[in-house]
This record gives C-alpha cells, sequence and structure tokens, in this order.
C-alpha cells in the first residue's frame, strides 16, 4: 500500500467497552471526505487486561493494526513508540482511546496539515453527559447512565449529534475561539514531533499526569498560533480514569502539579494563543459556538455594545 497521508495513533488502557466506539468513529466509513487510504489507525495497548481484541481492530481495515505495550502508569513511552513506527508525514495523537470522534476531524486536519505547513492542528474537547464528568459523577452518572444517553441519538448515521448529549472539558471551557488547556486529538508534521521529542517520558503520573497538557504547551511555543478544527469535538466516555472520571475533591491534583514543576521548574500555564479556525459548522454545534461568542463578546466589550465613533 502506498504511504498514508496521516497517522493516527490512539493509546488504549482496559477500554473494553469504549474501545469499539472509538475505533468506530475511526472507521473510513464514518468518518467524511477522508478516503481510506488517506490515513492509518495504529491502536496501542497499553497493558490492557483483557487485552485489546487484535481482531476488532484489523475489523476496521488494512489500514488499522495493533502495536502491544506493557503495562505502564503513563502512556507516553508507548505513543513514542508507536509513532516511530508510523508511516506518514504527519501524525496525529489521541492519548485517551475512550474519546469519541466527530466525522469531520480527520477531513479538516489533513486540510489544515496542507494549508497551514508546519502549524499544531488542534481539537475541542468535550465529555458526554450533561456536565463534565468529574461533576457528573456525584448525581449518578456512570457507564449505564451513558449507553442509555447514547441510545437516544443516532450517532453512528451522524456524529455530529454527539454534540446534542454533551458539554465541553473544563479543559476547553473557552470554546473554538479562546486558547484550550489540552487537546486529546492534535496532530503536526512527524518532523516537528521529532523535533520536540514527542511525549515527555519522565512524566510517570498515572495516566501520563500533565504529559498531554504539557506537549500542547511545548508545541505552541515553538510552532507559533495552532489551528482549530472548528464544529469538530472529541467526546469522552466514562471508563474510571484517574483525572476525569475521580469527582474533583478526590482528583490527584497536587502530585501532577508537583511533577510538573519538577520537571518544568515553574507551574503549569497554558499557552495563551488563540488559534486560527478551519473548518465547517453542523447544526447541531450552532448553540456551542454562539456560547462561545457570547463569552467572547463579554469579555471584549464589558457587556456593553461597542460605540460607533464618528457613524451618521
Amino acid at each position: 500500500m502506498a504511504d498514508p497521508r496521516l497517522s493516527i495513533v490512539v493509546a488504549f488502557h482496559d477500554m473494553g467497552r469504549e474501545a469499539p466506539r472509538t475505533l468506530d468513529t475511526l472507521d473510513p466509513g464514518y468518518q467524511r471526505g477522508a478516503a481510506a487510504d488517506a490515513y492509518e489507525v495504529i491502536a496501542v495497548d497499553v497493558g490492557s487486561e483483557p487485552p485489546l481484541d487484535e481482531a476488532l481492530v484489523r475489523s476496521h481495515g488494512p489500514t488499522f493494526r495493533l502495536v502491544r505495550s506493557p503495562r505502564a502508569r503513563s502512556p507516553a513511552t508507548a505513543i513514542n513508540a508507536a509513532v516511530r513506527t508510523s508511516r506518514a508525514e504527519a501524525v496525529m495523537v489521541c492519548i485517551d482511546g475512550a474519546r469519541m470522534l466527530t466525522p469531520g476531524i480527520v477531513r479538516f486536519t489533513l486540510a489544515a496539515l496542507i494549508g497551514f505547513p508546519g502549524r499544531l492542528v488542534i481539537t475541542m474537547a468535550f465529555h458526554l453527559g450533561p456536565k463534565p464528568q468529574d461533576e457528573a459523577i456525584l448525581e449518578g452518572y456512570d457507564q449505564a447512565v451513558e449507553d442509555r444517553l447514547l441510545a437516544t441519538v443516532d450517532w453512528r448515521r451522524d456524529g455530529y449529534e454527539l454534540f446534542r448529549i454533551g458539554c465541553p472539558a473544563r479543559s476547553s471551557l473557552a470554546g473554538w475561539l479562546g486558547p484550550i488547556g489540552e487537546s486529546n486529538c492534535l496532530a503536526l508534521d512527524r518532523a516537528a514531533w521529532d523535533r520536540l521529542g514527542g511525549y515527555d517520558e519522565r512524566f510517570a503520573s498515572p495516566g501520563g499526569g500533565l504529559v498531554n497538557p504539557d506537549f500542547l504547551k511545548r508545541a505552541c511555543d515553538d510552532l507559533g498560533v495552532p489551528v482549530m478544527v472548528l464544529g469538530e469535538a472529541t467526546f469522552h466516555q466514562f471508563h474510571g480514569g484517574v483525572a476525569t472520571n475521580t469527582p474533583r475533591a478526590r482528583r490527584p491534583v497536587q502530585p501532577m502539579a508537583a511533577e510538573y514543576l519538577a520537571l518544568r521548574g515553574s507551574a503549569f500555564a497554558r499557552s495563551p494563543v488563540k488559534p486560527m479556525l478551519l473548518g465547517s459548522l453542523p447544526p447541531q454545534a450552532v448553540w456551542w459556538l454562539s456560547r462561545a461568542v457570547r463569552s467572547e463578546v463579554e469579555a471584549a466589550s464589558g457587556g456593553d455594545r461597542p460605540s460607533l465613533h464618528g457613524a451618521t
């Protein structure tokens, strides 16, 4: 087969329930406007028990393959190793395999990599459910509730229906118009990934700690203004993750912050750079964009309409 234009690396750990849906949203039959041979998917199983089913991965086509890695607290080493096996000149990384994608992510990521060479391409993060899952869990949100919620929309036919049953993650509260603290689906030229050294494998906290926000910040500092894929997002499935699915009062925030401080010499602060936008706007996402616009207007004008100086 000819080399693909994009290699997508997705890390899974004990996600037997979530992995099939995530892989379904990466399938060429679900992704719109992206030829099957334009991208490959490398599913990285980081010591799952039971192991991720290879037949499940391969059922999505010849450009899908499984890489197994030993169990580890952080997926950083496994992801870096998988990227080294990739065949494309650009790489997309999804550090959390529990995240379902909307149908235009691959198409618009490829367009952004061509139209804005050398730029980082990022995607907004949503959670399934009415509020961030570290809050929703206190009100009984769990996998069974989420299964029933997913059954209320036909996301397999139209993945943008996920916008009807989700909400922005805390890292993406500024929406498509503002800087974000973390992108759970980001892409860049393989040469840039190599120059940045990939994920910093010294981050050893469970789930990687702040390794993913750290990479986003370093990439923005190195590559400049990123390109945000407008109208697209990833949606986090509830799977008991140490960061997203633990009540805020019990999240290991301090150890992760201390690890970052020890490695970088300062406390973590997201990049303040606002992204460029490329994409389209499905009807299901209009409300979320309007909310972001309202926030931007209020921040810029203090809630007041700007005066039209000199207008007649």
